[in-house]
């Protein structure tokens, strides 16, 4: 049965639009009707699309508070990062990535990209269920409302030619055979889910291993951790004799469906490959000054033809206007220049649903996925501001209702399925850490 949603002001494909009124009908938008008398549901402040996570590792967000004020590099990082991967099963990791989900849907995300590497148990034996720490991701994705691409991630190495390491096993699975023997076998249920894959990284998959991957992705979402720090550039080359993303160019990792993660240190030419294969780069801004890892050539890969996306990573924070937002104001930094985006560049890639296989999201339009997030224009960061800069004062705090799918999941601020998912954080992430 369709229902009718008015909208204060929603942001439309040809920008801000006054008293919207949107038809959900079998939870796809059905109409849109700008100008028109109030009636239906009312949905206060500017209505948004749902934002689109591109990249997530739910665990990572219990090292939120914990590693932030030590001194370090992303490789000192990485050690904290594995003892907490060390302490995790499937039923924390259930409990964990709910609280985190739910933190995402609060903040105005309704889609999300899982890069999910923890496959296994201490040492790299197999759960009973060989899948079952992706099972606990979906479920978890389930009960809190979130639509979930779940990125089953190759990783076979510890570094270019060598083995994995002892906090790594977890993540391995032998051979790049038995990764795609394992990731076919799992067919999770329900709407909500999708599954595609991804490759760590250069350093993680030798060269042979990327066509199985490859291979197996045909026709789903292929992500790949690519450039992040320049000493993976420098070891690549002194391995290879090619950048990391000749590696994967040349393996055919590349295509319409791989999104290359981070990308900060990538070359002109580099560049040039991404375009010509048609991939994707998805900026982590929070998680990348977080980690030193430094600021990469947004502009300059969207002026090359290179689609950009957005993701949280590490959950330094989980916070979509500050990821958009954060686009802009680095490039700022990097180019002595302000206005390097618009706001309709800025949301596109926020709302960039296609990045994580759902084409029909990320756009309030008839036929999409209905999908909508309301911002308060009246609390005391965004009164005053034009709601076409929203993006530029708005915090999660502000996002009154979201709907996914047309499920209204938050309701004037609170999440109606997870009760009280701070605590829910706090505890899970306390016994984790005890």
């Amino acid at each position: 049965m369709p229902v009718t949603y008015w909208c204060e002001y929603a942001w439309l494909p040809g920008g801000v639009a006054a008293g919207v009124r949107v038809d959900v009908t079998g939870g796809r938008i059905s109409g849109v009707t700008p100008d028109s008398p109030r009636t239906g549901t009312v949905l206060r402040g500017l209505v948004l699309p749902g934002f689109a996570n591109a990249h997530s590792h739910a665990f990572h967000r219990a090292l939120r508070g914990r590693t932030q004020q030590a001194r370090g590099t992303f490789w000192t990082w990485r050690e904290r990062m594995y003892e907490l991967a060390a302490r995790l099963d499937p039923d924390s990791y259930y409990r964990l990535a709910r609280g985190v989900y739910a933190e995402m849907v609060l903040a105005g995300y309704t889609g999300v990209g899982e890069f999910h590497y923890l496959h296994h148990g201490p040492g790299g034996t197999r759960y009973a269920d060989p899948n079952a720490m992706g099972a606990a991701l979906v479920a978890a994705a389930g009960d809190a409302g979130i639509r979930l691409t779940l990125l089953d991630t190759c990783y076979l190495a510890g570094g270019f030619g060598r083995d994995l390491g002892e906090h790594q096993l977890r993540f391995g699975d032998g051979d790049a055979e038995s990764w795609a023997e394992r990731a076919a076998a799992f067919r999770p249920a329900g709407e909500h889910v999708l599954t595609g894959a991804a490759v760590h990284s250069v350093r993680a998959v030798p060269a042979w291993a990327l066509p199985v991957v490859a291979e197996w992705a045909a026709g789903r979402p292929l992500h790949v951790h690519l450039s992040e720090q320049r000493a993976e550039n420098e070891d690549c080359l002194r391995f290879y004799g090619r950048s990391p993303t000749s590696v994967l160019a040349d393996a055919g990792v590349f295509g319409p469906r791989t999104v290359a993660v981070h990308a900060t240190h990538v070359g002109l030419s580099d560049m040039s490959t991404l375009r010509y294969a048609g991939v994707r780069a998805c900026f982590c801004p929070t998680t990348e000054r977080d980690l030193g890892d430094g600021i990469g050539p947004a502009r300059r890969l969207h002026d090359n033809g290179v689609g950009l996306c957005l993701g949280s990573d590490s959950h330094a924070v989980v916070d979509p206007f500050e990821e958009a937002r954060a686009l802009e104001l680095h490039e700022r930094l990097a180019s002595e220049s302000r206005g390097r985006f618009t706001s309709a560049e800025l949301l596109a890639a926020a709302t960039d649903h296609g990045s994580i296989g759902r084409d029909d999201a990320g756009r309030l339009v008839p036929g999409a996925r209905a999908d909508l997030v309301a911002v308060d224009l009246g609390s005391v960061r965004t009164a005053g501001t034009d709601p076409a800069a929203v993006l530029f004062a708005a915090v999660p705090a502000d996002v009154r209702d979201v709907l996914v799918d047309g499920r209204q999941v938050v309701r004037d601020g609170v999440h109606r399925f997870v009760e009280r998912p701070a605590a829910v954080l706090a505890d899970e992430i306390g016994r984790l850490w005890s």
